[in-house]
This record gives structure tokens, C-alpha cells and sequence, in this order.
């Protein structure tokens, strides 16, 4: 089990230790709900150094990552982030994952942490144009630091303007006195803020002046437990949960980042699957009946019919209502139709809807 370079934080801070990815995470400190309200409301600290960061470089950069992607890398300029995915050979999906493009032979790329090796080996596996490629994440941390009052709590650390940087931008300069910084306008909550990538060696200087500095905001350390009822109030996919090697990014509402604009891995499927229409669809439900969806119950049709199953599902801290994701056959993922969640061998009532559950 790997500990991050915060580790020693969390556990001084009494948070609950748990194995992910490989990785000995908090996953919550004071408790699920007061540490999503802290997101929704002021800010929130994030330590999701398990993710990966992998650098590409040379004149051939954009062309590897545009063979191996869905979106279109080349819409993107100097200081601009992109969500992406990588398409397998079977209609599925290797990854999800964002692109910094710092340069045009240069870009930044942030994978899942349970995926680092499966995407290394992946993109290495189709780079038969000579880009010189990285693999960072052993020397990197990142902080996301999440919530309404983030760029006014943060601010004072940098000479970076927060307040005018725009969603799914990024910069990179001085920040707590550490040069070098990745300052990113992106995160996983639906509650603005930022992500801090950083050096290892720097990361427990920078996680220290970052809650002296926000302290007047009432900052506070966050686990991936609201992490992850956060972004299931926004519908944002989940790898492994979501989405993953068997799911389309058309079945799981990511055609807006499939283009058909360019040729990539397995386009020429993908396409032929937008023509004909896909069989099931990703939906987002709230529970009429009192219960909790989980992951991997079963979806039923009003007859009993089994037609999906549940990815991903909670008791929303913001709503107070029991929502979820999951794949259902068309027919059934239209907005306002009544399914039913199986669990303990009773049909619990939801309703589909579109995400996301909680609008600020």
C-alpha cells in the first residue's frame, strides 16, 4: 500500500484511513455530510495525489494524442484543459482523463489512479510517432481545494488572477512561494475552486499555507467520501463505477466529447453505433420509495422485467433524496419514467431524471 506525501497529515488530523487504488486514502475526516455542506457552501481541501500525470513532448505530440482520444485536442490553446476519453478496440473505454495542453509540443495529462499502468502501456502501445512520453506520477501531488469561497481563500497565495481564470483553464506559476505550479480551473464537485499540482518535495509546504490562508473562509480537509457523493450530485461518470473497458461513451452520454470530426481508435465503430442507436443508455433516477441505491442492483421494468443495473448510487447530502446512476434499455431511459431499484428483494420506486440532482 502507497501513502502519499500527505499521509502523515491525515492520520495528525484524525481521518479515517482507507486502501484505494492502491493507495492509503482518507476517505473522510469529520463525517460524509459536514464535509460535503463544507464544499457546497465555502471550501474544501482534496488530497488526490493517487492520480496520474504523465507528460507528452515533440512535434508529433497532438497527432499521438489525437489517434488515441475521443474529443478534439486540436480545439484547445495554450492554457486550456480538455476531458477526454480513451476509446478501446471493443466499443468500450480504457479511461476517462483531462489534457493540458502547455504548449503546441506539449501536454499534461491527468489519468485515473486505479488506470495509470493500463493507460501508460496504452498510449506507449500506439506511439509509433516518436513522442517523447513521461510518467510523472510517482513525483506529483495534487490538491483539489473545491467550493464557492476558493479563488477569495487562495488568492493571497499567488499572483495568478482566480477570480478571472476561467472553467477548464489552466495556469502555472508561483503559488505559496513554490515556482512551478499548476494552478488548474477544474475539479470533480460541481462547486467551482481549483487543482493544485505539485512537486512531493513541495506538497506539505503548500498544504500548510493553503489552510492558513483559508482560514478566515473556514477551510477544511476533505475525504474521497464526499468526493464522491459530490460529483454524483453533479452526474459526473465514475471509472470503474460508470463507466469502463464495456461501456461506449455514446451509451454513457459522452457523445459530446466523441468526435466524428477526426479518425481514433475505433471511430469508424463508435460512429456506426451513433447511426444505428444505442440498445441501453447511462440515466440519472431519484428513489420515490425510501431506500438507498447501490451499485450493481438491479433495474426492473413496471412488469418486473430486468433492464439494467445500478453504477452508482447514494443519500444526497444537498437534496436530502436517494439518488443514482444507471444503465437502462432505451425504451425506458426517456425523463419521468418509473423504474424500479431491486433491492432485498423488494421494487423500490424511482424516477428517471436528467442530472445534475443539485443546482447551485
Amino acid at each position: 500500500m502507497k501513502n502519499t506525501a500527505l499521509t502523515d497529515r491525515h492520520v495528525a488530523l484524525g481521518a479515517k484511513m482507507v486502501p484505494f487504488a492502491g493507495y492509503n486514502m482518507p476517505v473522510q475526516y469529520e463525517g460524509v455530510k459536514v464535509e460535503h455542506e463544507t464544499v457546497r457552501t465555502g471550501v474544501g481541501v482534496f488530497d488526490v495525489s493517487h492520480m496520474g500525470e504523465f507528460l507528452l513532448k515533440g512535434e508529433n505530440a497532438l497527432a499521438l494524442i489525437q489517434k488515441v482520444t475521443s474529443n478534439d485536442a486540436s480545439k484547445i490553446v495554450d492554457g486550456q484543459a480538455q476531458y477526454t476519453c480513451l476509446p478501446n478496440n471493443d466499443g468500450g473505454i480504457v479511461d476517462d482523463l483531462i489534457i493540458y495542453r502547455k504548449s503546441a509540443t506539449e501536454f499534461f495529462i491527468v489519468v485515473n489512479a486505479s488506470n495509470i499502468e493500463k493507460d501508460w502501456n496504452w498510449i506507449s502501445d500506439h506511439n509509433d510517432l516518436d513522442v517523447e512520453m513521461q510518467n510523472l506520477s510517482e513525483g506529483y501531488s495534487l490538491l483539489a481545494v473545491q467550493g464557492p469561497k476558493t479563488a477569495e481563500a487562495l488568492q493571497s497565495l499567488t499572483d495568478i488572477d482566480l477570480k478571472g481564470m476561467k472553467y477548464y483553464t489552466f495556469d502555472e506559476g508561483t503559488f505559496a512561494g513554490i515556482p512551478n505550479v499548476i494552478v488548474s480551473a477544474t475539479g470533480y464537485t460541481g462547486s467551482g475552486g481549483f487543482e493544485l499540482y505539485v512537486k512531493n518535495e513541495d506538497v506539505g509546504e503548500v498544504w500548510d499555507k493553503v489552510f492558513e490562508a483559508g482560514a478566515a473562509q473556514g477551510i477544511k480537509p476533505i475525504g474521497l467520501a464526499a468526493r464522491d457523493t459530490l460529483r454524483l450530485e453533479m452526474g459526473f461518470c465514475l471509472y470503474g463505477n460508470d463507466i469502463d473497458d464495456t461501456t461506449s461513451p455514446l451509451e454513457a452520454g459522452l457523445g459530446w466529447i466523441t468526435k466524428f470530426t477526426k479518425e481514433f481508435t475505433n471511430s469508424e465503430n463508435l460512429k456506426a453505433q451513433k447511426e444505428a442507436g444505442v440498445t441501453r443508455k447511462l440515466v440519472g433516477f431519484e428513489l420515490v420509495d425510501r431506500g438507498i441505491p447501490r451499485h450493481d442492483y438491479v433495474i426492473n421494468d413496471a412488469d418486473g422485467n430486468n433492464i439494467g443495473k445500478v453504477t452508482s448510487g447514494t443519500m444526497s447530502p444537498s437534496t436530502n433524496k436517494a439518488i443514482g446512476l444507471g444503465y437502462v434499455t432505451v425504451e425506458n431511459a426517456a425523463i419521468g419514467t418509473e423504474i424500479f431499484i431491486e433491492v432485498r428483494n423488494k421494487q423500490l420506486k424511482a424516477v428517471v431524471s436528467k442530472p445534475p440532482f443539485y443546482k447551485a
